[in-house]
This record gives structure tokens, sequence and C-alpha cells, in this order.
């Protein structure tokens, strides 16, 4: 990797961790100079504005997510232990520093227009979209009925995620790991 592309990996990496707590508006080019000792106008020329740098760090979210998330859980045997690993890398994803950063951005970008908005929202439905072919896979290992509406159970998963994601990091709820599972298992039973 060349050096551009080294400085510009670190930038994003740094970015990318100041948005899961600070957001999207608390990643600017003199922060993040500040942050790893460079210049504003050298770290400038690595995107062009603010609003390149907000797109880079969603960008950046989804391929770390890819690699952290959906890459592991797909060597996972198909059918409901897959559907069982997504669930489970989410949740480890959730429980980093800061938290999922897709959930982060998703109250402060829902209601503003533009390309870092644009992005998010389609990680989010491919990230929807994982989830739902993997349990139409499951239904045609016949670990789930075959009624079973996979776009449903990606959705009733997404709302377990997101609960699990708000009552550990806001609520501080000790017993959200348990809860979390006990939800998903009985989203899978009531499959079967």
């Amino acid at each position: 990797m060349k050096k551009g592309e080294t400085t510009r990996q670190l930038i994003l990496d740094r970015a990318t961790e100041l948005a899961r707590t600070a957001g999207l508006e608390g990643v600017s080019i003199g922060r993040l100079a500040d942050d790893l000792g460079l210049s504003k106008s050298g770290l400038f020329a690595h995107f062009g504005s603010k609003d390149a740098l907000h797109l880079a760090v969603v960008q950046h979210a989804r391929d770390e997510f890819v690699a952290d998330v959906i890459a592991p859980a797909l060597k996972a045997a198909r059918g409901e232990p897959r559907l069982r690993a997504m669930f489970q890398r989410w949740t480890a994803w959730g429980g980093r520093p800061g938290g999922c950063v897709f959930v982060a951005l998703s109250a402060e970008l829902d209601d503003r227009p533009g390309p870092a908005r644009d992005a998010l929202a389609a990680a989010l439905r491919d990230w929807l979209d994982t989830l739902a072919t993997a349990a139409k896979i499951a239904v045609d290992e016949g670990h789930l009925r075959d009624d079973t509406d996979p776009g449903q159970l990606a959705f009733e998963a997404w709302g377990i995620m997101l609960a699990t994601h708000d009552a550990g990091r806001l609520l501080g709820d000790p017993k959200v790991a348990v809860r979390s599972k006990r939800a998903f298992d009985a989203l899978l039973a009531r499959h079967r």
C-alpha cells in the first residue's frame, strides 16, 4: 500500500471511530488533523470536502461491516446456523466502543438528504437483504417453514438488533445479552 493510501486508511479508521460516538458532525477535518498529527490541508487533499469525507466514512464503515460481520458469518453452515452467526456477529459489532456506527448515524442522517444518507440507507438495505437471503436459504434447507416470509424475518431480526443496541448502550440493561438471545431464539422458533 502506498503512503497516500495508508494515510487515507488511517484517517478513515479514526473518522469512523469518531462517528460512532460523535456522529458525522463530530468528524471534522480540523479534529482529524489534530488527532492524527496531520496538516488540515494535507488531510483535506485526501477528500476535497467535508461532505466527501462523510461519504467516505459511511463507505468505510460498510466495508468494515462486511469484513467483520457478513464475511465471517457466511462461513457458517447454510440455513439457521448462518442466520445465528449473522446475529451473533452483529451483536459483537454493536458491542464495540461507541456501538454500531450505523445505528448512531441513522438518527443523525434519517432526515438529512445527501450522499452520506443515501450510502447509509444502501448499506442498511443490503444488510436486510443479506439477512432475508439467509432466511430464504434456511427455508430451502428445511430449517424454517415454507411459509416463512424472509423479508419479515429480516425486519424482525433487525428490530431485535436495534433493541439490543439501545437496551445495552443507552439503558445499561445488565440482562441485554440474555434478552437478545431469547428474542432471537423465539423469532426462529416461530418459523420452524
